[in-house]
């Protein structure tokens, strides 16, 4: 979260993301749609630093997007739409929270057989999937 969505936010976010997963995140998918912010030469160099491997969405088709689209929305429905925040620092350290404590690590996802993505990520890793 920040005050502009700009090439910044987005550097910050990959950071962020790549600081929760203990640093390594060498070819993981970063998905986006075609934002100024996500197209820039710093998001690129971000990328590239990182070893993330970027994919954006076609242009003008909403369906690319539709897991970000549902993850924002259901965030929005469980979450911020039940609760009054006071600041933007507020909000964004307890949807953080929220998202690492409770959605990737104890809520169960029917694309993830039923599991929480980290278990399902770790049981896929076990496998080789």
């Amino acid at each position: 979260m920040g005050p502009h969505h700009d090439a910044g936010l987005v550097v910050a976010a990959l950071r962020m993301a790549a600081a929760t997963r203990g640093g390594d995140v060498r070819g993981v998918i970063f998905h986006s749609d075609r934002g100024s912010g996500y197209t820039s030469r710093k998001s690129r160099r971000a990328c590239r630093r990182l070893g993330v491997v970027q994919s954006m969405g076609r242009v003008g088709s909403c369906f690319d997007n539709a897991v970000s689209e549902a993850f924002n929305s259901m965030l929005k429905v469980e979450y911020v739409h039940r609760r009054a925040f006071a600041t933007r620092t507020e909000t964004r350290i307890r949807i953080a929270t929220w998202i690492t404590g409770f959605y990737n690590t104890r809520r169960l996802h029917s694309v993830c057989n039923f599991e929480s993505p980290i278990d399902y990520e770790r049981v896929s890793t076990i496998r080789g999937d």
